[in-house]
């Protein structure tokens, strides 16, 4: 379902433009970039992984051999409040932003507990939905036609709603922090419309902080000693 959603926002941008509304010249929207704010709903598709540092027992013990961190596929969605602070800088913000994820681990045991699920090659997962605070600031091009590209960077705050560092029977999982922090930085492109602005945006994200709450008493927990997020995102904002 949130596949044909995204496919159906993506078609928008190639439906015919037939209305001639505010169209000057051959301009859509001709004043919508002097607007002091902008407010946008955005979609997007996120791409998710755990960047890690193994613990020094790791090499002490032998029931975890490895352990890789595997890619997973997530969403978002948010409200866009742009605030125009020159003719080519703007600063942004989602005071409404939802990210939906599932990253996992793959663990390889030399001694899986057959009767607990375990096997061979294990994986864990830890869902994440998390309440996201960017503020970015975005520098444009000029206007060509109804097109222009800008470049964004900025830091954000997250509070994952689902983590679980306080869980107290946690035998079988990767115990998370809830609070993350990170910069990120991206390209968009504005098309302009007879009646909106379609933007989409390829951004990438690097959390700084550490999420794991590590515990010395799980197995899948002990070998792991900083956690850190990265994610890389596609979406589409409409104006």
């Amino acid at each position: 379902m949130r596949y044909k959603i995204v496919y159906a926002i993506v078609g928008i941008m190639f439906f015919p433009l037939l209305g001639k509304a505010q169209l000057r010249d051959g301009i859509n929207l001709p004043d919508h970039d002097e607007k002091n704010i902008h407010f946008g709903i955005n979609l997007g598709i996120n791409r998710s992984h755990f960047s890690f540092t193994h613990h020094p027992l790791f090499m002490q013990r032998d029931s975890v051999m490895a352990v890789e961190s595997i890619n997973s596929t997530g969403i978002n969605l948010a409200w866009l409040v742009d605030k125009r602070l020159s003719e080519h800088f703007n600063i942004r913000t989602f005071p409404l932003d939802l990210t939906f994820t599932e990253k996992a681990f793959e663990y390889t045991l030399k001694y899986p507990d057959k009767p607990g699920g375990e096997d061979s090659l294990t994986i864990k997962k830890v869902q994440s939905i998390s309440l996201t605070l960017p503020i970015q600031l975005k520098f444009s091009s000029d206007r060509i036609g109804n097109f222009k590209v800008y470049m964004l960077g900025g830091f954000k705050a997250e509070y994952d709603l689902a983590a679980n560092a306080g869980a107290k029977k946690a035998e079988n999982l990767i115990k998370l922090n809830k609070l993350d922090y990170g910069i990120e930085a991206g390209l968009g492109f504005h098309f302009y419309y007879p009646y909106f602005v379609l933007t989409p945006e390829l951004k990438v994200g690097w959390g700084l902080g550490n999420l794991h709450s590590r515990d010395a008493d799980l197995k899948f927990s002990n070998v792991i000693d900083k956690i850190n997020s990265r994610t890389i995102t596609f979406s589409l904002t409409v104006e």
